[in-house]
């Protein structure tokens, strides 16, 4: 018997917090032109991943702490009568947990705090109703990663044509549960559009009409682990993955051309299948040639991928997620931060040099935290908002110090950021960084034709 009346409230418990966990999935994605059956497959997905289920069951211990305490204090106002229950309730809750929640916020306040003087310059501001055209007289990428075109019916264009961007990366996701998992289960292998794509198609008629050029970058991503890091055991294994990523792709690049994007993406940091499959790559490269006429790079991470890619030679342009590694200290000056590329910027003009092709950089991006320079790929966390101090300044620096390093370089074809948001820690609109990037993206660069820089590049 007491075991029955132990594990009553916690099955029931258990089984509403699957229910309010769906229904919180439900309305966060609910206005992203997803039909039920696609929402109901995410979440199936997401819940079955190690994430997930960390997640899930997270929110169950809170969800039968709240319970537990519930019973407790309904049960004591019973006994002992509301004088007491109000007593207990102060002393031994409501007072310890707003002392918790002031000292956080207190906490959060304090490494938020920061005293820097950034004066606006709306003078480099495109005050035309289009997208500027500087692409056209000196071959830069004055990109930004906008999360949510194709994900949200009315997305405001005005604020990045004001800030002198001129492509727009546009981010289809397709899932893999894990590195082991040797089939892509969201990718689209059938003919025809779904509503999802449909939605892109529409965003990017939508930016195009307002004068921007598209970089179409699918990305493929997992459940659990990284896919930089997919492997199996046997090559069957992987004939069944690329085969599966090949439909994927394929797919896309009938998107690309059928919106006339200008450029497309072959893969992000897909490392391993890289160099396992060489030759399939190969083979992909040709096939997407015969279905899309626009530009391709592949997308590698900034790493020891970028020196084992083999087909660079049938790219575009050298494609590098920028994340290096800058200085080793927070709140760094413009010089360290200038002087931490050095390495960097050595290794990259070699490559450029190699291959005869621009290195474009299709996602670089940097925190609004003191050591944004320090390990720039790292996302961190909501926790680290207790102790890791924010700082505006560091990460415009970083922009400042990205630009005038790169931008007058005739084998740098430019930046994709990451990204456009006002909210999130890599989000730069409405921050200094917004001002600093529109107003590197309002100088036009003198140089040589492209064909030039590759006929000096293999000499």
């Amino acid at each position: 018997m007491n075991t029955k009346r132990f594990l009553k409230p916690i099955l029931f418990v258990y089984a509403s917090t699957w229910l309010f966990s769906l229904l919180f999935f439900l309305i966060q994605i609910g206005g992203r032109n997803t039909s039920v059956s696609e929402m109901l497959a995410f979440y199936s997905r997401f819940i079955t991943s190690m994430q997930g289920l960390i997640i899930l069951h997270v929110f169950f211990i809170l969800l039968f702490l709240v319970y537990f305490l519930g019973r407790y204090f309904i049960n004591l106002y019973k006994s002992k009568g509301p004088i007491v229950c109000f007593k207990r309730l102060l002393v031994r809750l409501i007072f310890p947990v707003g002392l918790i929640v002031f000292g956080i916020k207190e906490i959060i306040s304090y490494h938020s705090t920061e005293v820097y003087d950034y004066t606006w310059n709306t003078a480099i501001e495109n005050k035309n109703p289009m997208a500027v055209a500087h692409y056209k007289k000196d071959q830069k990428h004055r990109g930004m990663t906008v999360y949510r075109i194709g994900r949200s019916r009315d997305f405001p264009l005005d604020s990045l044509v004001s800030s002198n961007i001129e492509w727009i990366a546009v981010l289809p996701y397709f899932y893999q549960q894990n590195e082991s998992t040797d089939s892509i289960e969201r990718g689209p292998n059938r003919d025809g559009w779904s509503r999802r794509d449909s939605s892109f198609i529409a965003g990017i008629k939508r930016i195009k009409e307002k004068g921007f050029k598209v970089f179409l970058k699918p990305h493929l991503w997992l459940g659990d682990g990284w896919r930089s890091n997919i492997n199996f055991k046997n090559p069957k294994q992987w004939d069944n993955w690329f085969e599966s990523y090949k439909k994927t792709m394929l797919h896309y690049a009938k998107m690309a051309e059928l919106t006339n994007s200008e450029m497309l993406c072959i893969g992000t940091e897909l490392k391993t299948s890289v160099i396992a499959k060489p030759e399939a790559w190969n083979k992909l490269i040709a096939q997407i040639r015969s279905i899309y006429s626009g530009k391709l790079t592949y997308a590698a991470n900034w790493d020891d991928e970028l020196d084992a890619v083999p087909f660079w030679g049938q790219m575009d342009y050298i494609g590098v997620q920028a994340y290096f590694p800058l200085t080793k200290d927070s709140y760094p000056s413009l010089k360290q931060i200038k002087d931490g590329w050095k390495p960097h910027k050595a290794r990259l003009e070699a490559l450029a040099r190699q291959y005869g092709k621009k290195v474009l950089f299709t996602e670089i991006g940097y925190k609004k935290d003191s050591d944004a320079t320090v390990r720039p790929w790292e996302w961190g966390s909501r926790f680290s908002r207790l102790f890791v101090a924010k700082s505006e300044k560091t990460q415009t620096l970083a922009f400042e110090a990205l630009y005038s390093e790169f931008w007058h370089l005739d084998w740098f074809a430019g930046s994709y950021i990451w990204q456009w948001q006002a909210s999130g820690n890599f989000a730069v609109k409405g921050s200094p960084a917004q001002n600093k990037i529109a107003e590197w993206y309002n100088k036009v660069i003198k140089q040589p034709a492209p064909e030039q820089i590759i006929n000096s590049a293999l000499r």
